[in-house]
């Protein structure tokens, strides 16, 4: 990294290297971590969110709102997401502890008559409170 100093008085430009702005820089780096970064986000957002009054807002000023919410959330993520995804070994270990979990689901829930019956009535019922 090069600094440029200039001297109005004599009219010459003189470039030097500053080392402890390189040693600095990689430093920062290390000290600063995805979690402090997001905690520091969080902090932002809740606090700007605090502030707003929300009975004052009609419905479509909430739905605004609840987009953009939404919208932010789902950059966070992916963010997230993507980081995963550049570790070499750490998918591949997630979607082993899908697998395994989906199987010890269907294993308790769906090996005896009874248990699968029970299943298929809660989706029902479900299906039913939601979808009338």
């Amino acid at each position: 990294m090069t600094e440029l100093n200039s001297d109005a008085t004599t009219g010459t430009t003189n470039t030097t290297t500053t080392k402890k702005a390189v040693a600095n820089s990689g430093k920062q780096d290390d000290t600063i971590n995805y979690s402090e970064q997001f905690s520091k986000m969080m902090r932002t957002v809740n606090e700007t969110l605090a502030k707003v009054d929300w009975t004052q807002m009609g419905k479509y000023g909430k739905a605004a709102g609840i987009i953009t919410v939404v919208i932010i959330a789902q950059i966070i993520i992916k963010g997230v997401i993507d980081t995963i995804n550049l570790l070499p070994v750490i998918p591949g270990l997630l979607e082993l502890l899908g697998l395994v979990v989906v199987g010890q689901w269907s294993w308790q829930n769906l090996r005896a008559s009874e248990k699968r019956n029970a299943v298929l009535e809660k989706v029902q019922n479900l299906r039913k409170e939601y979808l009338g």
